[in-house]
């Protein structure tokens, strides 16, 4: 489903943690003109104190828009989404994120109906440490380190990881760098996300111009509601 879609076509995904989100919430998106729908729904966070299933569930109910577990803990596992980007943070060096918590995982996810696809989570240093780095205990790649990040996406293609997902993390004070996203593109063949900091039209077609298939907004979106509308306006300039 996802992979499909990101090799076809530029996509858009809005990203939303349970805790940030009300029913009223989940109208808004409902009313949404389809043109300025985001292709994919996320649902997770670094801490989330609430369970998946309700917001799943009254999304499905609203929209039929495509919801993806981005699980930030096995607290955050639920067969009610369509798919989950099973996570292996290979820019660091938490045994628990590379592959501990896979091995928890594993037999109740082959249970489930949903697409499995893994992904190759590679955090990138984009101002304060985030959320994502203090929660993981990792560090991530510095932005300047462009080699290293190209690097380290060449390895999760190599060990046969489906997608790479470069990541600023939440409340990123700036982008992942067009020249990181650039290399990144040029050294793999697999469909490349790229989320973190992104909070202008200008950010997400200086992404897409660099290379980036799928862009993600989260505390963008949560600032600014009127962001995913100038989102999908320039996803559809690649359309043409």
């Amino acid at each position: 489903m996802m992979i499909e879609s990101l090799k076809r076509q530029k996509c858009i995904a809005l990203l939303m943690d349970p805790d940030n989100y009300e029913p009223d919430d989940i109208r808004m998106l409902k009313d949404i003109k389809p043109k300025y729908r985001p292709d994919f729904i996320f649902i997770g966070g670094s801490l989330t104190g609430v369970h998946p299933d309700e917001l799943i569930s009254s999304l499905k109910g609203s929209t039929d828009i495509p919801v993806v577990l981005f699980p930030g803990s096995l607290l955050q596992l639920s067969d009610k989404a369509d798919a989950i980007l099973l996570l292996s943070l290979i820019s660091g060096r938490n045994p628990d994120l590379l592959i501990g918590n896979h091995v928890i995982a594993a037999p109740h996810l082959r249970k489930m109906d949903i697409e499995i696809i893994a992904t190759a989570y590679i955090l990138v240093s984009c101002g304060a440490r985030t959320s994502v780095e203090y929660m993981s205990q990792t560090d991530a790649i510095p932005s300047s380190k462009i080699d290293i990040a190209a690097a380290t996406a060449i390895a999760g293609e190599m060990l046969g990881l489906k997608l790479i997902y470069l990541e600023g993390g939440s409340g990123a004070s700036h982008t992942v760098p067009p020249a990181m996203i650039r290399e990144v593109r040029g050294a793999v063949s697999v469909p490349l996300i790229v989320g973190g900091g992104l909070r202008s039209g200008d950010d997400i077609r200086e992404a897409f111009n660099a290379g980036a298939d799928m862009v993600v907004l989260g505390n963008g979106y949560e600032d600014d509601p009127g962001l995913l509308e100038m989102a999908c306006r320039v996803r559809d300039e690649y359309q043409l």
